[in-house]
């Protein structure tokens, strides 16, 4: 077993030797099932020896005293340690999944169904020596605070994540949102101490951490930030919990469930309400329960009923009804059919007339896993600046792009131009316009970027100096050229026929 400091580099290495140990075993899409609950498991058993030996140090020797529980963050019962499966050759699969259940059901609280429910005794979908090569390949190092610090080990977590959704097709948007798209969206949301965050579709908990760490990154004290999240997808909330964890953050819920039709935070039979909403939901699902928001018991549908086949507009009430009265922000990725389609205009309409948009960034393509659709940002305030109000600033950030093979991306560069424009809040030829609802209106409440801003690249600042009759007259002037030439290219052809 490698013990002591090992490299970024080396960290993510051996991370993703495991993935490699599976290729061919079981499909991509399910690497996440079986590997994030492996790792979480090693690091848990790893820490909790750490925490011994540390206890044993300090009470020089004392064995009672290293096993009590105020030692320890996570508690391990008896027989559950990642050395004990290690020791089993037969019917690993049920040892591991007892193991990881027992260890749950002693620490209720932070870890009961954090393991998800992969089925790890089906031999044919995973075999005792699969099992045993990718357990023998974890226990290779020693995954403790001192070996692998939490900004280390998080960093790593996060590269796997990413490496899962180049990797596993069709699901990689249940789970991981481009993390140069959720910088530039914590960014615009400035999130400050002690405010709250929440994501209603929360994934592998990427837009949480991003803003936390945000924060974080300015030196300001990041751990009294409230992070809510809740997740349809039983595996990938237990990822999200793992994730918090692994980056040290224990001030967090993430919750499992469907948000549209059972938000878990709610008070006093009212939606909770939070500083901060960042989402990138789940874009055009065709089957949501329409008849259940028509009477929605949370009053989420002030703005009208979306259509049946298409929740997007849902979410988008949810986000707004989740945004605190007073200093609400909430900032939404979307494909742009949210900005103009005729299904959605009077809720739309409603939404614009509660002067609730602040700012929409039009994006570039392929910045949506597995989908080459164009999508936007869209920001809201429950509260703006007086600067601000009536008034909506559209950024066409679409040229602002980097690409690296089949994804997109928005290189530092990208993301200073953005945030620069949003901040200043005024014209920039051909990237920024702030426009009067007025004019909104006059558009019929279709929010395309394309009535706003000019495309640059039809612009050309010398030509549009020109005066008109200078066009004109040069126009005039060249059609009488083209006249000689076409004269004097007749009477040559005549001249050869004869």
């Amino acid at each position: 077993m490698i013990e002591g400091n090992i490299s970024q580099k080396q960290l993510e290495s051996y991370l993703w030797e495991a993935a490699n140990l599976l290729r061919g075993v079981i499909d991509p899409s399910e690497y996440k099932s079986i590997i994030f609950p492996l790792m979480f498991f090693k690091r848990v058993s790893d820490v909790y020896d750490e925490e011994y030996e540390k206890a044993l140090s300090e009470s020089k020797g004392d064995t009672e005293y290293a096993s009590y529980p105020e030692q320890h963050e996570f508690q391990i019962p008896e027989g559950c340690h990642w050395n004990d499966i290690r020791q089993v050759s037969k019917d690993v699969g049920r040892a591991v999944k007892s193991a990881m259940e027992n260890v749950e059901k002693a620490n209720p609280d932070k870890l009961m169904g954090i393991f998800g429910d992969s089925n790890w005794t089906n031999k044919e979908r995973l075999g005792d020596s699969a099992l045993i090569d990718l357990i023998e390949h974890f226990s290779t190092i020693k995954l403790s605070i001192q070996n692998v610090p939490q900004d280390e080990f998080g960093t790593a977590y996060e590269y796997l994540i990413k490496k899962f959704a180049d990797d596993s097709g069709h699901t990689a948007a249940e789970f991981y949102t481009n993390r140069t798209v959720v910088k530039i969206m914590a960014l615009i949301m400035d999130p400050k101490p002690k405010e709250s965050i929440y994501d209603p579709t929360c994934g592998s908990g990427g837009m949480l951490l991003n803003s936390a760490l945000l924060v974080k990154e300015k030196g300001q004290e990041y751990r009294s930030l409230q992070l809510y999240g809740q997740e349809i997808n039983l595996i990938t909330s237990g990822i999200a919990r793992m994730n918090m964890f692994i980056h040290g953050f224990n001030d967090f819920q993430i919750a499992r469930g469907d948000t549209l039709t059972h938000p878990a935070f709610v008070e006093m039979d009212k939606l909770k309400k939070f500083n901060i909403v960042i989402a990138n939901p789940p874009y055009s699902i065709s089957k949501w329960n329409q008849e259940m928001w028509k009477h929605d018991p949370w009053n989420r549908n002030k703005h009208g009923i979306p259509p049946k086949g298409n929740a997007d507009y849902a979410f988008f009430e949810h986000c707004i009804c989740s945004m605190d009265d007073k200093n609400g922000r909430c900032g939404i990725l979307y494909p742009n059919g949210i900005l103009e389609r005729d299904a959605e205009k009077e809720m739309r309409s409603k939404i614009v007339e509660e002067d609730l948009i602040e700012c929409i960034v039009g994006l570039g393509k392929d910045l949506f896993y597995n989908s080459s659709m164009e999508s936007c940002l869209v920001f809201c305030k429950t509260n703006k600046d007086p600067k601000r109000k009536n008034k909506i600033l559209f950024i066409d950030a679409k040229d602002e792009i980097a690409r690296e093979k089949t994804q997109s991306f928005l290189r530092p560069e990208h993301i200073e131009k953005i945030h620069n424009a949003y901040k200043e809040f005024k014209d920039i030829g051909g990237f920024a316009k702030v426009v009067d609802l007025d004019k909104v209106r006059n558009n019929d409440y279709n929010l395309n970027l394309r009535l706003y801003v000019e495309d640059r690249r039809y612009l050309n600042e010398e030509l549009l100096k020109t005066p008109l009759k200078t066009y004109i007259s040069k126009w005039k002037e060249s059609m009488k050229d083209l006249e000689k030439s076409t004269k004097e290219m007749n009477k040559a052809i005549k001249e050869v026929i004869k």
